[in-house]
């Protein structure tokens, strides 16, 4: 059975939301080529950090994996549940907020194919 948008948001909300497992062999099928163009946008954006998260429906289990990067500003990549811990981090009080609104939308995203990147500014620049 093909895999729907509302099926998506609820493996995010697993994966972002309630700290569901995510896993290193996604990460580096889909994340590990991409990391200098993550890190490029963050640049040309003049973001503070970038992040992007996938899934996968894996052919074992018949169950959508995750997997997630963050890059900070030093060019540093945090993978997976340090991604998420990182994120948490930089918004502090908020992340739960943030997260429930942007989840529906990277569902959208996945299911259409397109790999959700979303770049932060964590400081207003006059």
């Amino acid at each position: 059975m093909k895999t729907t948008a509302k099926d998506l948001k609820i493996v995010l909300k697993n994966a972002l939301l309630n700290d569901g497992k995510m896993e290193q062999d996604l990460y580096e099928y889909e994340f590990e080529e991409l990391l200098d163009e993550l890190l490029a946008t963050l640049i040309k954006d003049k973001d503070d950090f970038v992040f992007a998260i996938t899934t996968h429906k894996n052919d074992i289990t018949d169950k959508e994996d995750t997997a997630m990067v963050l890059i900070d500003a030093s060019g540093k990549a945090h993978i997976n549940e340090l991604a998420r811990d990182k994120l948490k981090e930089v918004w502090e009080g908020d992340y739960e907020r943030r997260m429930t609104k942007l989840i529906p939308d990277f569902a959208k995203q996945l299911y259409k194919g397109d790999i959700p990147i979303s770049g932060i500014k964590t400081v207003l620049s006059a």
